[in-house]
This record gives C-alpha cells, structure tokens and sequence, in this order.
C-alpha cells in the first residue's frame, strides 16, 4: 500500500533548531560585515553594497513576477542606477526621496491594501527601496552604520518579545498577523534605550547631543523605529501578494536577501539623513 502523501513531506526543523541556525546565520552576516567594514576601502565596500543592491532585486522582482531574462535585467539596472548616483554624488537627494517614500508613500500604501499593488508599481518600489538604501549603506562612517544596523536589531527583537508576550491588538492582520501594537511599542522603547546608550558611549554623538538637542535626537530614534517597522510590513505586504513565505533561500533560517534587510531598506537613509542633520558625519 501507497504511503500518504503527508508522509513523504520534508521534516519541519524544530523550533529550537530553526533558532540556532538564525542566530549561526545572523552572526555569520555580522562577522563579514565587520570584516568587510575593516578590510575593504571604500570603493571595494561600495562595490559590495551593489552585489546585495543586485541580490535584493533579484528577489523583489521575482515577487512581482518576472520572468528569469527579466529578472536579471532588473537586478542588473538597480544595481548600475545606485553605481550612477554614487558616482555622479546625487545621493542626498535620492535620499530625501527615499525618506519621503517610507515616510509618506509606503504607509499610504499599506493602508490602501495588499489587492492595491500592481507588479510595475512595485517594481518602481523596488528601485525607491533598494538603491537609496545601497548609498546610505555606502555613505555611512562604518561606526554608524553598525550603530544604525543596530537600532533595526533591537527595535525588531524588542517587538518580538514583547509581541509575544502580550500582544493583543493586531498591527495589520491583513499582511503580518504576527505583528502587534503592543509589539511596535516595544520596538519604540528598545529604540529609545538603544539610542540613549549610543549618544552617552559613542564620542561624536556625545559631543553632538546636548541639551535641547536631545529631543530631535530621540524623536529621530522614534522616526527611525516606526521606518523600519513600515519596512518589514512593506516586503511581508510584497511577499504575502506573491503567495510566497520567504523572498529567497540563501540565507538558511532566514530566507533570502530581501528578509534579512527589509527593515534596514526604509532605516538607512532616514539614518543618514538625520546625522547629517545633527552634524555627526
């Protein structure tokens, strides 16, 4: 007799072994960031930045739907664009741009629906997504582009415990019911903690943030929690259209590119814009 089909699936990993191959996964990616933050010039790191711009939009496009000749060539165009506008120093603003999208454009959206995306609109998202991210990514002194790095990480770890613990009211059912109110809060004071702790251990924060410049210091901290969880909804809004769990699955525990970066894509060039402002770069 037959087997049941439910029989010859593949095991599911458990859940403690799907954690430590995140963490091992997470702690891979940081360790050849470092290294790559230490080891290459900039010109090589740059050149880096645009290999995961060219992956990142491999895998947007194929959440749209393009076919494979088409993938490339839309992979390929991102990554030559944030190569062209990292050259000819046109960054600010794309970035200001960029901000106005996560700002404005990409929560209107969401809140328009999932049924309200059509594939040429999010390919255009895409480009708006990845290549301002690629030259805030390039453009930022290795020290705060760790420490922005670092705000996504706890501002995502926080949601997750504290979502875990007592979330109650849903976020947006409709493309992540995982995530929760209760969850943002929780990212907003990991943010908070995390940035209070930066500007009285880093040097030039320290000397930056003072007096009445600790409220748009902190606001911009809030600012940047709230980017980065608009996009992670924006790839789950993107991937919940495709029918699709992960956006890849080069990175094991994680899924692809666009699921370890999706926060960082919105974050980034917030980030370099707000030091820029308050002078620490």
């Amino acid at each position: 007799m037959a087997r049941p089909a439910a029989s010859r699936c593949p095991p599911q990993p458990t859940p403690d072994r799907l954690f430590l191959t995140r963490a091992l996964t997470a702690t891979a990616l940081l360790a050849g960031l470092c290294g790559a933050l230490l080891w290459l010039d900039r010109g090589e790191f740059a050149a880096l930045v645009a290999a995961v711009v060219a992956l990142g939009a491999y895998e947007w496009g194929r959440l749209a739907g393009l076919s494979r000749v088409r993938l490339f060539l839309y992979s390929a165009a991102c990554a030559l664009l944030y190569g062209a506008i990292l050259y000819c120093t046109l960054g600010n603003p794309v970035l200001w741009a960029a901000a106005l999208f996560w700002i404005v454009a990409a929560p209107w959206w969401l809140a328009a629906g999932v049924t309200a995306h059509r594939p040429g609109a999010l390919l255009a998202a895409g480009v708006a997504a990845l290549v301002p991210a690629g030259l805030a990514m390039a453009a930022l002194p290795p020290r705060y582009l760790l420490l922005t790095l670092g705000l996504v990480w706890i501002s995502d770890t926080a949601a997750y415990v504290v979502g875990s613990a007592i979330g109650r009211h849903k976020l947006a059912p409709s493309i992540s019911p995982g995530k929760s109110w209760e969850g943002v809060g929780g990212a907003v004071v990991g943010g908070l903690i995390y940035a209070i702790i930066c500007a009285a251990l880093e040097p030039v924060l320290q000397s930056r943030v003072q007096g009445a410049v600790w409220v748009p210091y902190l606001g911009g901290a809030m600012l940047l929690c709230a980017v980065s969880i608009v996009g992670d909804l924006f790839e789950s809004a993107l991937k919940r259209q495709a029918g699709a769990k992960d956006s890849g699955k080069l990175l094991p525990g994680h899924g692809g590119v666009l699921d370890r970066i999706d926060s960082a894509t919105a974050t980034l060039p917030v980030a370099l814009l707000l030091m820029q402002a308050i002078g620490a770069t």
